[in-house]
């Protein structure tokens, strides 16, 4: 039986790499590391923000569903940016997955440290119940 604390890992070579895990629960909390989306089938970063975004995404789906977790325990979400021009179609496929109340958000723009990722998501959830 798992404790209070526990780590979800998603078997990433990044992760045994910088010394991560994927996410943390912690008793009812939820905490995912920053998630980009590289190509599960080829491990290559598509061209584009939201391709990445949704690679990302099913990624932190398949987290959440690993700690019990699902979007409508999801209470913030920072949405790191390679480039302006991605805020809108990314934050469309944000908009998608949360009903009210929707989490907070933040979305920083900046460079990171693999030059094709262009989008990263980073969430915290409270499980209910």
């Amino acid at each position: 039986m798992q404790g209070t604390r526990w780590a979800i890992s998603s078997g990433s070579k990044f992760e045994e790499l910088a010394g991560y895990s994927r996410a943390v629960v912690d008793g009812k909390w939820v905490f995912t590391s920053a998630t980009a989306g590289a190509d599960p089938e080829t491990g290559a970063f598509p061209p584009d923000a939201e391709t990445q975004a949704r690679h990302a995404l099913e990624v932190i789906a398949t987290t959440l569903a690993k700690a019990g977790a699902g979007w409508g325990d999801v209470v913030q979400v920072r949405c790191y940016l390679a480039d302006r021009a991605d805020v809108v179609p990314v934050s469309k496929l944000l908009g998608a997955l949360f009903t009210d109340p929707r989490p907070t958000n933040t979305t920083i723009l900046c460079a990171f440290p693999v030059e094709d990722i262009r989008v990263e998501f980073e969430m915290v959830a409270r499980k209910r119940g």
